[in-house]
């Protein structure tokens, strides 16, 4: 019997975005135009992306809010988690960035079910507390790492029972693993896992990931109440 051939991690999720397709035109080119506009590239991966989209599906997730636009990869894949009729609040810090994330999300006909608020998300975040926004029903938190803590402070006064928290970057290639670590991010990321396993009102769990973005992994939360 022949050995079996040695693989990478980025193959074989290559492997698995074409074999269940889950990237189509209008992502793809959403993908592309951010790249070529010279955005970083730190979006979700089109599996993760496909995953947020069938967890909000799931879920029944009527009203979506996204911290950390970036080009509207996921915003992208949120909105049609959404389904017609629902909603996606999406917050993004710089103005370009959410300039090209318009442009897409517009090309994919999904712009009225997304409103993009620019500006610091801590700010943003307080007005719609302010506003006393109707509760949100899933959650995704992926900008900057160091607050994350606060973000999820934000997302617990946003919601109600049975809303979902997703919250990107927890593993940081294992650096997660040691209390000491130097990286702010890492800190915010052990922070936030600290702070969802010791709320009483959560049911969380994080799932590693490995492929074309290193090894990371998310953070998944179920409001209980």
């Amino acid at each position: 019997m022949a050995e079996p051939t040695e693989v990478t991690a980025s193959e074989v999720e290559a492997y698995l975005a074409a074999t269940l397709r889950v990237e189509d035109g209008a992502a793809a080119g959403t993908r592309a135009r951010q790249h070529s506009e010279g955005l970083p590239d730190i979006e979700v991966s089109p599996l993760q992306a496909r995953l947020l989209e069938l967890l909000a599906r799931i879920a029944g997730t009527r009203r979506a809010l996204e911290i950390g636009t970036l080009g509207g990869y996921s915003t992208l894949h949120l909105a049609r988690g959404v389904g017609e009729g629902g909603q996606v609040v999406t917050l993004e810090l710089e103005p370009d960035h959410a300039a090209i994330a318009r442009e897409s999300l517009d090309d994919a006909g999904l712009g009225e079910r997304v409103e993009i608020r620019v500006g610091r998300a801590v700010d943003s975040l307080q007005r719609l507390v302010d506003e006393a926004a109707h509760p949100f029903d899933f959650v995704f938190i992926d900008a900057d790492k160091e607050s994350n803590l606060a973000y999820l402070d934000f997302a617990m006064r946003l919601t109600g029972p049975g809303a979902l928290i997703v919250v990107d970057n927890v593993v940081r290639a294992g650096d997660v693993v040691h209390a000491h670590a130097e990286s702010s991010m890492t800190q915010g990321s052990r922070a936030v896992l600290e702070a969802m396993g010791a709320d009483a009102r959560l049911e969380s769990t994080a799932l590693q990931t490995v492929g074309a973005k290193g090894w990371d992994g998310l953070a998944i939360a179920r409001r209980v109440t």
